[in-house]
């Protein structure tokens, strides 16, 4: 029987927690191809003939900048049949002017002004509504206004609602990353919370479970007016998942699917918009559960940061700086490490960029833990000059 006392147990322990680092990176980095492989949609995604009438609407505030490739790329599709219609949501800058003359005059391009959201309603969905009101499609596509669709995107979307006869869809398609930061802290939130989704449940009509990316959100018309349109969700943050969950628990089949190629969003451009934008949903996403923000980062903690400060300490002994652990265990911090950065390059390669942002991960993951901790913390959040409390809007 090992006593306490016993440095062997210490021994023990340190090897236990190190195994088990072990493999759970191995198996991370082993399970990045599968992920999403049997919920992937693409260019080779069959087409029906005759479509019925899309809406394409894209709410839209202070998106000057943005909204002209957003346009062009929407008025690109090869779908055969389609209006676009863009909210203007009141915006102080020029993202109306922007939009029209993206469309060049082209009679399939709406540009609405938007208005004030009554009491109780945020932005977002209000404007959403907006849009869904002026549109004579069967099918509603919600797309982000800094959003750039490829050009098979709104077709093949259809194609796959009509073959597996759903009433929503949504698809996760890349990240255009343009600066240090994001490159550094986006695919470590973005890519945890995909890993988070269940995508077999999501897609079984059976199970209860629920999740839509807003960034693209196809839905049926009936299907989204019998519950009111985003009335449903007027006042949330986290709108998209809310409608997903609505649709789910009318007995409204949904479907969640991975979609590389279809279109790259540019989510936020500096460090202090990635701080913003994610700290107002990270929580919220979580359901407001504190267990399980405090699950997550205990997970970034200890899986992911702890061994790099472990290989630092043990590095520093191994200088003389103090007497620490032998090359042994060095060696094999450094080879988790080195699976740490094996799984990120993967994730890199994945989506198709070059994979140096692997470096970044440590950093990346010591951002992800601090706006996590900001948005558990944070009650109240702003975001283009709406307030939110308690993921809940707050007037205009």
């Amino acid at each position: 029987m090992i006593a306490w006392s016993d440095p062997g147990l210490s021994t023990l322990l340190a090897g236990s927690f190190l195994g088990l680092l072990t493999l759970t990176w191995a198996g991370l980095g082993a399970g990045v191809g599968r992920w999403g492989k049997k919920h992937r949609l693409g260019i080779s995604q069959a087409v029906p003939e005759g479509l019925p009438l899309l809406s394409i609407c894209i709410p839209a505030r202070n998106e000057e900048g943005r909204i002209g490739n957003a346009v062009r790329s929407a008025l690109a599709q090869d779908h055969p049949n389609f209006e676009l219609i863009v909210v203007d949501d009141r915006s102080s800058d020029g993202t109306g002017e922007e939009a029209l003359q993206a469309g060049e005059g082209d009679p399939r391009l709406r540009v609405i002004l938007g208005t004030e959201p009554p009491s109780g309603w945020a932005g977002k969905p209000w404007a959403c509504q907006r849009a869904a009101s002026e549109a004579r499609g069967v099918q509603l596509l919600f797309v982000d206004a800094d959003l750039r669709l490829a050009p098979w995107a709104a077709s093949r979307a259809c194609g796959r609602m009509e073959q597996d006869e759903l009433e929503l869809l949504s698809l996760f398609g890349d990240w255009a990353l343009e600066s240090f930061w994001e490159g550094a802290v986006i695919p470590v939130i973005g890519w945890f919370i995909r890993g988070a989704v269940d995508l077999e449940a999501v897609n079984d009509p059976g199970r209860p479970e629920a999740f839509a990316n807003g960034q693209f959100i196809l839905v049926r018309r009936s299907g989204y007016d019998s519950l009111g349109g985003h009335e449903a969700v007027r006042a949330e943050v986290l709108e998209d998942v809310r409608l997903a969950n609505a649709f789910k628990q009318r007995a409204l089949p949904t479907g969640l699917f991975h979609a590389p190629g279809a279109f790259s969003v540019r989510l936020y451009a500096a460090l202090a918009e990635i701080v913003a934008g994610y700290g107002k949903n990270l929580y919220e996403g979580m359901g407001r559960r504190p267990g399980v923000a405090i699950g997550a980062l205990l997970f970034i903690a200890v899986s992911t940061l702890l061994p790099y400060l472990l290989l630092a300490a043990c590095l520093a002994g191994q200088a003389g700086s103090w007497s620490g652990p032998g090359w042994g265990w060095t060696l094999w911090l450094a080879g988790i490490a080195a699976l740490i950065h094996l799984f990120r390059f993967r994730l890199e390669r994945q989506d198709g960029r070059t994979g140096w942002h692997a470096l970044t991960h440590p950093l990346g993951n010591l951002l992800f833990a601090w706006i996590l901790l900001r948005s558990l913390f944070g009650v109240e959040a702003e975001w283009k000059g709406r307030r939110f409390v308690d993921g809940k809007a707050q007037g205009s």
